[in-house]
């Protein structure tokens, strides 16, 4: 009977784990391991591109790509992981309950905003994730049909931070857009901040501010929302501001399967890993993406939520449970370079390099690097086995 590879997700460390195993046993001219995928759609959401416009259209399909290489795609959603039995419990698409044992596994299962029990949180909308963006991008379009009002024309952003401030900065163009242009439109963002972008550096921060200005952006600080009703938010000071459109952006977590894997866990949930990716404790369990609290270098410096990491991550992780199962030596997993590619709306983007974030490029130059990043680099490769497996070499720089 064949080995079997089973992995969790098919996000951005779910899908690059699955092409660098098929990688590595294609390079030795292995057989007998096979690879699973288990997710409710074989379809990657291009999830950093939810707060523009347009966002059923950000997914990219997976069928074609994981027959080309041969991986096995499972439909369904797991439920939970028994790492002694090395089973994983799901739900199919009908929604009945099935097994899935397994050899080796990756949990590369992502992460979702952390909605707080807030009064009036069921008012609030985010960009999590696809079905959520969908939503608000409907509600923003069906403003029209609301009478003029403060409330009507107002967007509160809840947080400051790198989601918040994209959102945010995209907004106006997306409220003229269903509005018209002579509605007397308001985007304000709400920061516990004592400063506009303080958790960002100083190198980034005067090109938001700079944005900010120019889209009429307004930045409350040193406050948070401490509730929401129909009809606007509380803040925490006692301010209150008339909106129809609060967005929720604070406080990431890894999906709650990691609670179901003995190890040690960040405050986010991730779980933390050794050089090979491997969970530490488990010999069977590895994880990518956005539920592994990995090292990026000898600084230290930690991998973070995000596409950039998440596709390094995906592609040492799924070389090195294939490696571990043939008995090939693993990769150490390295990532020492980091960039931010921060959208600004309109008014164009900023692009830093390094955890320092040194200013490299701003404005529009910036803008088609960030649109280059959003449009081609961060989809998967084409249906082509030998392309898609040669671009799943761990070795390949993704920034």
């Amino acid at each position: 009977m064949k080995q079997h590879i089973l992995i969790i997700g098919a996000g951005f460390g779910g899908v690059w784990s699955a092409l660098s195993a098929a990688r590595l046993l294609d390079k030795h001219d292995r057989n007998d391991v096979r690879i699973s995928l288990l997710a409710p759609q074989a379809e990657l959401r291009i999830r950093p591109r939810f707060y523009e416009p347009d966002v059923h259209t950000m997914l990219a399909p997976l069928d074609a790509l994981f027959d080309a290489v041969g991986v096995t795609f499972v439909q369904g959603a797991a439920d939970s992981i028994d790492t002694n039995a090395r089973q994983v419990t799901y739900r199919n698409a009908a929604g009945t309950p099935a097994t899935l044992t397994y050899d080796r596994l990756v949990l590369a299962a992502g992460s979702r905003l952390n909605r707080p029990s807030m009064d009036g949180i069921q008012h609030v909308f985010d960009v999590d994730q696809i079905e959520d963006a969908t939503r608000l991008e409907a509600h923003i379009k069906a403003l029209k049909n609301l009478p003029d009002s403060p409330a009507r024309n107002t967007v509160v952003v809840a947080g400051g931070g790198f989601t918040g401030i994209e959102t945010a900065t995209e907004m106006p163009a997306r409220l003229r857009a269903a509005l018209g242009g002579s509605a007397n439109i308001r985007v304000i963002v709400v920061d516990r901040g004592p400063q506009i972008a303080a958790s960002m550096g100083d190198g980034i921060r005067p090109a938001i501010i700079e944005a900010s200005q120019a889209l009429g952006l307004e930045w409350v600080l040193n406050t948070s929302v401490a509730s929401v009703d129909a009809g606007g938010v509380t803040l925490a000071d006692g301010q209150r501001i008339e909106s129809s459109t609060v967005i929720w952006t604070i406080g990431f977590r890894a999906n709650p399967l990691t609670e179901q894997v003995d190890g040690t866990r960040d405050p986010q949930g991730r779980l933390h890993v050794d050089a090979s990716l491997r969970v530490k404790g488990q010999p069977a369990v590895y994880a990518a993406g956005d539920v592994a609290y990995a090292a990026t270098d000898e600084l230290g410096n930690f991998a973070a939520m995000s596409c950039q990491h998440a596709i390094a991550l995906g592609r040492y992780a799924g070389n090195n449970v294939a490696a571990d199962l043939i008995g090939v030596a693993p990769m150490t997993y390295s990532q020492p370079k980091y960039v931010t590619c921060l959208d600004l709306g309109a008014w164009g983007a900023v692009y830093t390099e390094g955890w320092d974030r040194q200013l490299k490029l701003v404005g529009q130059e910036a803008k088609e690097l960030k649109q280059q990043i959003n449009s081609v680099w961060i989809y998967p490769p084409a249906a082509d086995r030998k392309v898609a497996l040669a671009a799943a070499d761990p070795l390949i720089p993704v920034a």
